[in-house]
């Protein structure tokens, strides 16, 4: 798997909750991160990264037995292994001083929509640290995913967002995205709100 390392300054789930955990409203503009695609050795890193995103973000909203549930099946260290080594997905790691602050995951489709067909994309995850919102970071992300899932052109492309993650929504509205429906997405035994979003290929 290639390294695809490179600097960014703020530019411009299945497998795990809808994209952007930790990020409001416009996950920032202006500060300089590195960003680097995963690599198997960096299942660690990952395991930590999306784990402590994610109770830092959404774990207030679920009993103790729901999040363990949910953390064990899509953030242990199998689940990123397994998806490291599929070409058909990517991760990237942003990194400042050396220290991870957020990661992006990107793949085929599996979102549970009528009008998804093979071959469209979907960013699964986009998760940044709370302390490195509006730094650039989460744009920086969003670019470096979005250029891999159209490297053979465009096509439609897809995002689930929490219902109430409401500065994400409008994150991605800028980026293009419209609503396109809504779904069940389990943690553990509960099951929240989530919605979809679709970015269509501008001739299409």
């Amino acid at each position: 798997m290639p390294d695809d390392r490179r600097a960014i300054a703020g530019a411009g789930q299945a497998i795990g909750r809808g994209a952007c955990a930790g990020a409001r409203e416009g996950c920032g503009q202006g500060v300089t991160a590195t960003i680097r695609r995963a690599v198997p050795d960096d299942v660690a890193v990952l395991v930590e990264l999306g784990t402590s995103t994610f109770v830092e973000t959404f774990g207030h909203l679920y009993s103790a037995a729901d999040l363990q549930a949910f953390l064990g099946e899509s953030h242990s260290p199998d689940a990123y292994a397994k998806t490291l080594a599929n070409p058909d997905y990517a991760l990237w790691i942003a990194e400042r001083d050396g220290n991870a602050i957020g990661y992006a995951q990107a793949g085929p489709c599996g979102l549970p929509h009528a009008d998804v067909r093979h071959g469209d994309g979907e960013l699964k995850r986009l998760y940044l640290r709370q302390s490195e919102q509006n730094g650039g970071v989460g744009r920086a992300l969003m670019d470096a995913a979005m250029q891999w899932l159209e490297r053979d052109g465009p096509r439609p492309l897809w995002i689930s967002v929490w219902s109430e993650n409401h500065g994400a929504q409008r994150f991605y509205a800028r980026h293009g995205f419209e609503f396109a429906g809504e779904y069940e997405f389990p943690v553990g035994e509960q099951r929240d709100r989530e919605f979809m979003f679709r970015r269509l290929p501008r001739d299409a």
